[in-house]
């Protein structure tokens, strides 16, 4: 089923996602890689108030190619990167108001089960389409801790359409990455190869 949603997205819509549904998302969009999940985790422990908000959020693993023009910064390139490498630091995320996490490559249980407890999904972005995205970017918005460097910083994205994303991991612990893995597996004993 195809979906055309705008954020913030209520947990209420996020649950009413299945496993291999298509979004199209149009609003805001926030950009975490691996040094800004860690400071995340720090202001999360530190009862530190974020410079932007997670309630209802997409949160995007990726980073975009900007260019700075006089009057703010333009999208060059934006794709997606590997989720796994936020493993450990996607709960809290979640935890914390995150509804969509859009990445490649899929997560491990324990983010499918906070995406359960919480009410979220995983989206999954095409790898190699980092111009096509560009052109969905509407607007760099803001960008936050450029301390962390152009590709680790946050930056606050106004999308449009953007899209297609695959629901690859549901609200109702359905993980179409885990699916592909257990057919591997059973194609393998079934082969005879141990």
């Amino acid at each position: 089923m195809e979906h055309r949603l705008r954020t913030p997205v209520s947990a209420e819509t996020a649950r009413s996602l299945h496993a291999g549904d298509t979004v199209f998302l149009t609003g805001t969009m926030i950009t975490a890689r691996d040094k800004a999940h860690i400071r995340m985790a720090e202001y999360f422990s530190g009862e530190k108030p974020l410079p932007f908000s997670l309630e209802g959020a997409v949160i995007f693993h990726g980073a975009p190619i900007v260019r700075q023009k006089a009057d703010g910064w333009e999208m060059v390139a934006i794709g997606p990167t590997t989720s796994a490498r936020m493993n450990d630091l996607e709960p809290p995320v979640i935890a914390h108001g995150a509804r969509m996490i859009v990445g490649k490559g899929g997560m491990d249980s324990r983010t499918l089960h906070a995406l359960h407890d919480h009410g979220s999904v995983y989206l999954s972005m095409t790898g190699g389409a980092a111009v096509l995205g560009a052109r969905m970017v509407k607007r760099v918005a803001g960008v936050e801790w450029t301390d962390l460097g152009m590709a680790e910083a946050v930056w606050v994205l106004e999308v449009e359409d953007f899209g297609p994303l695959t629901v690859t991991m549901d609200a109702h612990l359905h993980d179409l990455y885990q699916d592909v893995r257990n057919r591997v597996s059973e194609n393998i004993k079934t082969m005879g190869f141990k």
